[in-house]
């Protein structure tokens, strides 16, 4: 029997009951997106298929009143039953330290996270390994508001009722659009580095929105 502990039926941990109530009162639409608490996070994976691959590194950093918090830059290295080996050439994981058990890692992911908006670039990926992980705790899915930087740059350069299909992807990759907003694309393909690097692109996105008339909850989540 493997030691891997995901059952689709596991009960919730307490922690994971504890991080369900932080929802039960519902963001007022008329709050400033100043005013709104994000954490940008992401995760290097052992490839790119959430049956067969694994969160092997998470990194986070939280933005506050409109400004990046650096001393709540985190990285962590979950346990995993697969390595990283075929992707150690993009992130460079080859030897992890002070691995976390799934539970100790879920339960240190929703304290971090708390009711917090989850940022990312192609974030519904980073949030299907995560719950994989979380799934052993009981965590069916993450109730808090989500955001991609890759959608709201397409939102903001395009419109709300863009044509996806003539979209060249290429053009809204983390390197490009940290290119196009002359953004330094130092400590790539970490996840605390990428997590750093999506932060400051969600920045300027919101500094492009508010000129946009984009300046609270409700439109940003339009």
């Amino acid at each position: 029997m493997s030691w891997w502990p995901f059952r689709s039926e596991s009960k919730k941990q307490d922690f994971v009951e504890e991080y369900l109530r932080l929802f039960e009162k519902p963001i007022p639409g008329i709050r400033k997106i100043t005013q709104l608490d994000f954490v940008v996070l992401d995760t290097e994976t052992t490839g790119l298929d959430p049956k067969n691959d694994y969160v092997i590194s998470f990194g986070g950093i939280k933005i506050q009143k409109g400004k990046i918090l650096v001393e709540t830059a985190i990285e962590w290295y979950p346990e995993s039953p697969k390595e990283g080996a075929d992707t150690a050439m993009i992130h460079g994981l080859v030897n992890r330290e002070n691995l976390l058990r799934p539970k100790v890692f879920s339960e240190k992911l929703l304290e971090y996270i708390g009711p917090s908006i989850l940022v990312g670039h192609h974030l519904n990926f980073d949030l299907e390994m995560l719950q994989k992980i979380g799934s052993s705790s009981g965590l069916k899915n993450f109730r808090n508001p989500s955001l991609d930087t890759l959608e709201l740059a397409v939102r903001l350069e395009h419109g709300p009722h863009v044509n996806w299909q003539e979209i060249p992807m290429k053009e809204y990759s983390l390197d490009a659009l940290c290119e196009r907003y002359q953004i330094p694309s130092d400590d790539r393909h970490t996840a605390g580095g990428d997590a750093f690097l999506t932060a400051q692109l969600l920045l300027k996105l919101l500094k492009v929105a508010e000129k946009k008339g984009i300046v609270n909850y409700q439109q940003l989540f339009r």
